[in-house]
């Protein structure tokens, strides 16, 4: 199986700021784990998009998958319940 590349909207930086350095590393180990199965257990697709949620602790990792060309786009970091919008 091909591994996926993994892209960050530049938005994500920002969020980032956000995050404690040791809740950080452990989202971006979650995040490199996407470049084998992007759609691992326990991620969830979001009703109406194209997007997929994936849990990391307390916060979520909002992606999207282009199987096509073999591309995970990060999308959102977020804690808060409105990291779907």
């Amino acid at each position: 199986m091909a591994e996926y590349k993994v892209y960050f909207r530049a938005s994500v930086e920002k969020d980032f700021r956000a995050i404690p350095q040791k809740d950080t590393n452990k989202i971006l180990e979650r995040i490199q784990s996407l470049t084998t199965e992007p759609r691992p257990v326990g991620c969830e697709k979001l009703t109406g998009q194209e997007r997929y949620r994936l849990r990391q602790g307390r916060y979520r990792v909002v992606y999207s998958v282009q199987d096509n060309e073999f591309i995970v786009w990060i999308v959102k970091v977020s804690r808060r319940k409105d990291v779907y919008r």
